[in-house]
This record gives structure tokens, sequence and C-alpha cells, in this order.
């Protein structure tokens, strides 16, 4: 099957299927304690942060979903402009499909919609044992004019795919290789398993700018998986792990565990403002939405501007009735667990 079948495949799926983790972020043990007299004025709140050297105005990341396809491209110029008018972060879908194929590159190529927002291209980790190179990661950031890469790690969902790339040997020192080869940041994300505190040291130890933690909780590409196997062996091994992975929340906290300070994104089944804080509250410096920006896009742009909107007020309402006016202070904030 081919790369481009397998992205619309993937499109489809997350579309149509009900793909969730069986297991929850861990988010819901969680809560702020309600200030009644804040001693605030909401319009003095300041939602933005620096991530990696740029400014946003609220700590969100469209996560990397897409592109190499024809509904992809339509999906991410979408996404594109929902950054741009929005000062988000945006993260591209894996462009191996590019590399292999410049006839596709045009869907990833979003610069001329958003031309200040933090952008980051995005490989599967994986392919730098089956010959991709330090050039490879160049060009990748180069056809895109991204800020920096996303080097995806996603050992489960290879395996759980009959033409997979699996073999994940001695690839540590070639993440090493590219972050010292890269004058531009490299971050290393799951797709929706967790990083454990042991990996995140790996990370640190060979240079990483920061790391996505990608916790269990929202999508399962197990379960994305299993739909699109059509080898009953395939789709009835994918169905057990579906109560796979590390919590997000537990994922924040063991990366945390290892680093106080190397830069976080926190994704995997956040779905609110409200989710967003939390994890700002507990250790992440961003946070990464996909699964609700791609319904969106998938209806309109209208829709997607709606939905940041949205994030945007539950994430500022819930600053004032904390009694914070900046992400620094929100950070300090102690969260009470059920």
């Amino acid at each position: 099957m081919s790369i481009s079948q397998r992205k619309n495949d993937h499109i489809e799926i997350n579309l149509q299927k009900d793909v969730n983790s069986g297991i929850t972020t861990g988010l819901e043990r969680f809560h702020f304690v309600h200030q009644s007299l804040p001693e605030i004025d909401i319009k003095d709140i300041d939602t933005g942060v620096e991530f990696l050297g740029k400014k946003l105005s609220i700590p969100l990341m469209i996560s990397s979903m897409t592109g190499g396809t024809e509904n992809a491209t339509i999906v991410n110029e979408i996404l594109a402009k929902t950054a741009a008018k929005f000062g988000l972060a945006m993260g591209l879908g894996s462009i191996r499909i590019a590399l292999e194929n410049h006839d596709l590159l045009s869907s990833f190529q979003v610069r001329k919609f958003a031309p200040d927002i933090l952008l980051f291209s995005n490989l599967g980790a994986v392919q730098l044992n089956y010959g991709y190179t330090l050039e490879h990661c160049k060009r990748a950031i180069d056809l895109v004019e991204a800020d920096g890469l996303i080097l995806h790690l996603n050992c489960l969902q290879e395996a759980l795919q009959q033409d997979g790339n699996t073999n994940f040997k001695d690839l540590l020192i070639k993440i090493e290789a590219v972050c010292n080869g890269l004058t531009q940041p490299v971050i290393v994300k799951e797709i929706g398993w967790g990083i454990s505190s042991h990996v995140a040291t790996q990370l640190i130890d060979v240079g990483v700018a920061a790391i996505d933690v990608a916790g269990a909780g929202g999508t399962s590409w197990s379960e994305v998986e299993k739909y699109r196997a059509g080898d009953n062996i395939f789709s009835e091994t994918a169905a057990v792990f579906k109560d796979w992975g590390i919590p997000l929340v537990k994922s924040i906290q063991e990366v945390r565990k290892s680093d106080q300070k190397i830069p976080m994104i926190a994704s995997g089944g956040i779905k609110t403002g409200l989710d967003i804080a939390k994890c700002v509250a507990l250790g992440a410096n961003l946070c990464g939405i996909a699964g609700r920006f791609l319904k969106a896009a998938a209806s309109s742009i209208e829709d997607t501007f709606i939905l940041t909107e949205t994030l945007k007020k539950q994430f500022e309402i819930t600053m004032f009735a904390t009694g914070v006016k900046s992400c620094g202070e929100l950070s300090k904030i102690r969260l009470s667990e059920e």
C-alpha cells in the first residue's frame, strides 16, 4: 500500500471511527482551587508565552497530523491560517512522503499562509534506520521553511502495520547526530503512548531541545490501525492495545522527574482550555491538540476559528478564576488531586 493511501486512511478513520484510547489522560483527577476574590481584572490577564524563542498568544500548538494528499492540502491550509490568525504553533504531519515524491510537497508548504508562526517539520525517527540521514532532516526543514524538526517515536504503531518499519535498534545515537548536526531545534515526540522518565533522560542526554510527551488518553493509534488492518490477525492484535500507554498526566510527571527545565509539550487527549491550564500547572510549557482541530478543519475554517476562540476563552477564564495574570504565575499553582 502506498504512503499516500495510508495517510488518507488515517484521516478518514480519525474522522469517522471512535479511536479513543481505553484509558483517560488523568486530568480529571486534578482541580484548581477556586478563587472567589481573584483581585485582578480579567482584561489584565496575559495568556501569552514564549516557546523556543517565539511568542505565542496562548500555550497551544496544533499538533502534527497530516500532509501529502489532496484532503491534507486543504486541512493544512486551514490549520496554518488558524495558527497565523491566533498566534499558535503548528506541527506538520510526517514529510517523508514529500521527500520521496516532490509532487506532493505543496501540501506541506504552508509558510505562505502563516509567515510568522512557530512551525515544525516532522519525520519518523525510525527512518534514520531506513536510509534517512542528516541531509534528509535538513531538507525536511528547508523545504517547508520550518523553525525546527519533530522526530516522532511510534514503535507500537509500526509493529501493528503489516508493512511497518520496526528496526528501532541503535536509534538514540542517530537522534543525537541529528541534534548535533542541525542548527534548528529538534523536538522528539511520542504519538500517543507517552514518554517515560527513562526515555526522557536518554533524549535529554543526547541534546533534544524539547520533548512532546504525547501521553495516552486521546487518539489511540492502535485503534486506528485496527480499523485499517485488512488482516484479522493484525486487527485483533491491534485491539489488544486499546488500553496501552502512559497516561498524559503521568507522562508529564515522568518527564519533569527527569528534568525540571527541559521545554515540554503536553499532548494526548487535551480537549479544553481548562485542560491546557491544568497541563501548564502540572509542568508543561505548551499543549498540543490534534483530533479536535482535524475535525474542525474538515468542516470549515470558520469552525476552526470558533474552536480556537473557545479554547482561548476557556483558558483565560480559568486563569481569572484561579487568580493569576500570567502563564508564569499559572505554572506555580498547585492543583488539588482526588
